[in-house]
């Protein structure tokens, strides 16, 4: 029951913004009908099905599972894979639902993400067509849920130097190491394991949920992403048949294919979470009154929110274009890098400037900036900081490989 003051509320109410003013250069006419009907469809359900009950959710550090099925109606799972039950979109088409997956709650994009863009991609991209006809119908359909365990406690961004073996044994594979920040895993039926094998080098294995050996822990005590739930993976002599070695996976560098198409998608979250705080913030300064006036009306007010409009109709031009290149084949990892970096600086900026903007509601969840404010700091860390894209787009444009410096003659 609100409680009433002079005829007004003591507490001033939550206020979801809508899109009427983030479109400022029409993208949206750019788009199909169909693009269009998605994009509406999947914002439409996490304004109904998500925002209300996430943050108990993210406050209790829990997965909400009970959305799982509810989301599995949207027909998204897979993104642009084709067949085997996948939607097959095309990576703009598949970057919107990802965008407005991350508007609503970047929790719920991370564990599509990581299930569509890691796992389900990892099986489409380096699986053999009995891998593929094994496991994507049952993942397309959300029945089964995917984890990729790639990243480990001593290697994240030097992850191509990962410890974790895998060593042959008549008809399986054994695999010993250790694993870290592995989302879904504590709850997932197939996590994606990256080990080195007796040559050397590192191949995928699909390891079954209830193997023998497997033990994943959730990691506690996060401030980002408190809904995803990450894992401290161990391994200890886990036997994977010999049929659950991805066909396609010879070396780090067909690992690399699964991330240069998972970071373009944590482009389009970084987006997402950009278009939430801009649109929020709008709504509440419109809503909330301070000297008699809207706070809308004070020039300082609307100069931060003209920025933060500036800097999402910037992104959504670049991402337009870095799409298109996408399609057409023309995607370079230096390319999504500098996507990658770009969105996540600006969006964590513009949800600094939005919290601030709500002074004091800024900090309470349920006006929603709290919680995307916290999270966007997770997003500009996995699939590498700003830094580590910053150094991947130099290399690419000067020659000069930064990671580990090389003085010239040695």
């Amino acid at each position: 029951m609100t409680t009433l003051f002079n005829g007004r509320p003591l507490v001033e109410p939550p206020v979801l913004g809508g899109s009427e003013h983030t479109d400022y250069y029409l993208i949206n006419d750019l788009l199909t009908d169909d693009q269009r009907s998605l994009r509406k469809r999947v914002r439409d359900f996490m304004d109904r099905e998500v925002t209300p009950i996430i943050n108990p959710y993210w406050e209790r550090a829990e997965f909400p599972h009970e959305l799982v099925p509810k989301l599995a109606q949207l027909g998204v799972a897979g993104f642009q894979i084709q067949g085997y039950g996948c939607p097959g979109m095309s990576n703009l088409t598949a970057g919107l639902v990802v965008m407005e997956l991350a508007r609503g709650d970047l929790s719920m994009s991370t564990f599509t993400g990581v299930h569509s863009a890691l796992a389900m991609t990892s099986i489409a991209l380096l699986g053999s067509e009995e891998q593929k006809q094994r496991f994507l119908p049952a993942m397309a359909r959300l029945e089964k849920i995917g984890a990729f365990g790639l990243t480990e406690p001593f290697h994240g961004t030097d992850a191509v130097k990962l410890e974790a073996t895998a060593r042959r044994d008549g008809d399986a594979y054994v695999l010993n190491g250790h694993k870290r920040w592995i989302g879904n895993a504590t709850f997932a039926d197939y996590v994606i394991i990256w080990a080195r094998g007796d040559d050397g080098h590192v191949g995928g294995y699909v390891v079954e949920k209830g193997m023998p050996g497997l033990d994943a822990q959730v990691i506690t005590g996060k401030t980002a992403l408190r809904c995803v739930q990450n894992a401290q993976i161990s391994l200890t002599d886990v036997r994977v048949p010999a049929e659950n070695r991805l066909a396609g996976s010879h070396t780090f560098r067909d690992t690399e294919k699964v991330l240069l198409a998972s970071r373009f998608f944590v482009s389009w979250e970084a987006i997402g979470a950009a278009i939430a705080g801009y649109e929020t913030a709008l709504a509440y300064a419109k809503q909330r009154h301070q000297f008699g006036m809207p706070l809308a009306a004070f020039q300082l007010v609307q100069n931060r929110l003209a920025q933060m409009l500036a800097d999402i109709t910037d992104m959504m031009c670049m991402q337009l274009r870095l799409s298109q290149l996408m399609d057409e084949g023309k995607f370079s990892m230096p390319r999504v890098a500098l996507a990658k970096m770009h969105y996540t600086q600006r969006a964590r900026a513009i949800l600094s400037d939005a919290r601030d903007l709500l002074g004091g509601n800024g900090i309470v969840l349920d006006y929603h900036v709290a919680r995307h404010l916290c999270d966007i700091e997770a997003i500009d860390t996995y699939e590498g900081t700003d830094t580590v894209q910053a150094l991947i787009v130099g290399r690419d444009i000067t020659g000069y490989n930064a990671f580990v410096p090389v003085a010239d003659g040695h």
